[in-house]
């Protein structure tokens, strides 16, 4: 790999030892995935996906307290992923409460190692940093050191921006030396479409559904959807955005998809078009008939496949603030339906705190609260992670959570119906 003079010297450990050692680190990395050089991170706003204060993690501890001692900070605030627990809107059961106790022991003490190191504020826990509410909003073209998958596709898809699928400790050390290695989304070539999905379906597909189906099948390439377009328009709205951040965190989870592009709308799609496109893409064509069988090749891993859910989680990743509007509007028509007046399931939206702040000045937040529905800022997937909490039948709209936990997925006119009471699972 070629390094500039300054970067050298910090390998070289003239800056310190400490710095030397995260700057191996990404040499290290980007050697590994035969990068030629290292290139600047022009967002130095960073996301990192590691929140979380598990106990066992001792490794992390560690690091993080020899960065502090060496007074080594980011280039930039940073914002993190969601915090694993709200025991004030998300009840947990005792032995739970002891569970979480000792999974996340460390909570606390770890939040207050990120603040010396750049932690943005005490509202900077959310997997969707890129919503204008919280501001942590790359410019196309930008290259960031982020990591969290939904928020990396998001990033380079939506926002044309440019970044590797970083791993743990991989985005906090890209954005304390303010350099990535130059090697796959980072590049034009690597930017470049392998597959071309042609959408055919009758009716806008399911955005979860349809980023699942797409995620399993191209894995970690890079598809170019045609189609989409047609039920989308071709201008990112707001709530277009919002489909598109759903799509995308199942074609990361579900996959490992860190770009794609929608043929009229994404960024680089309406600049290049089908010139994205390698000459010898795959192909794969999605009708109502393989959405049908996406769909019925999930797993149902509860204990009891004929249980009532105790718990339905919207919200993975965190949701828009339309979103919220939008939900709330739909259970209320949906119990006005049956005649009830709370759902008949208890349930948790989860949002960034920020676009909860704005939510509960509207009278749609009280609308939703006479529901008993609950607004947190949590990440259900770290939540249901708990082994006494495997027991529960959750139900949730994620296909991320559905991956990633044994909560059972269910598409969001499912979801309606279960919480009104007119349907079971």
């Amino acid at each position: 790999m070629l390094l500039t003079p300054e970067q050298q010297a910090v390998l070289d450990g003239k800056k310190g030892e400490t710095l030397q050692k995260v700057m191996r680190t990404i040499v290290m990395y980007g050697d590994i995935f035969g990068a030629e050089k290292l290139v600047p991170v022009t967002h130095p706003e960073g996301h990192f996906v590691t929140s979380f204060g598990i106990s066992l993690m001792k490794p992390l501890f560690s690091t993080m307290e020899e960065l502090i001692k060496a007074d080594v900070h980011t280039i930039g605030k940073f914002t993190v992923d969601p915090r694993p627990l709200d025991y004030a809107n998300v009840k947990c059961a005792l032995l739970e409460k002891v569970a979480f106790k000792v999974m996340y022991g460390k909570q606390e003490e770890y939040e207050g190692q990120l603040k010396q190191v750049g932690l943005r504020d005490k509202d900077a826990f959310t997997c969707t940093a890129y919503l204008p509410e919280v501001g942590n909003v790359p410019k196309k073209g930008d290259v960031l050191s982020w990591a969290e998958s939904s928020a990396v596709v998001y990033a380079n898809s939506v926002l044309g921006a440019r970044c590797n699928r970083n791993s743990g400790m991989l985005d906090l050390f890209g954005s304390i030396v303010g350099w990535v290695p130059y090697f796959g989304l980072v590049t034009d070539e690597g930017r470049r479409a392998t597959w071309k999905v042609y959408v055919r379906t009758t009716k806008k597909p399911e955005a979860q559904v349809l980023g699942s189906a797409i995620g399993m099948k191209v894995t970690e390439d890079v598809p170019y959807v045609f189609g989409l377009d047609k039920f989308l328009g071709e201008e990112l709205t707001d709530d277009v955005c919002a489909y598109l951040k759903d799509f995308g965190a199942a074609t990361a989870s579900n996959g490992a998809v860190g770009l794609y592009h929608i043929d009229r709308l994404t960024p680089e799609a309406k600049e290049l078009g089908e010139g994205l496109i390698t000459e010898d893409a795959k192909e794969y064509v999605i009708d109502d008939k393989e959405l049908e069988r996406v769909l019925k090749s999930y797993p149902v891993m509860w204990k009891n496949k004929d249980a009532k859910p105790s718990l339905c989680f919207i919200g993975c990743p965190h949701l828009t603030y339309g979103q919220l509007i939008g939900w709330t509007q739909t259970l209320s028509a949906a119990l006005k339906e049956t005649g009830r007046r709370k759902v008949a399931v208890r349930t948790v939206m989860t949002t960034a705190p920020e676009v909860k702040a704005k939510f509960m000045q509207t009278a749609e937040y009280k609308e939703l609260m006479s529901m008993g529905v609950k607004v947190s800022s949590i990440c259900p997937l770290m939540y249901t992670n708990n082994p006494m909490t495997k027991g529960r039948a959750i139900i949730t709209n994620s296909n991320k959570l559905r991956t990633y936990s044994v909560a059972r997925y269910c598409k969001d006119e499912k979801i309606a119906a279960i919480l009104s009471g007119k349907e079971g699972v």
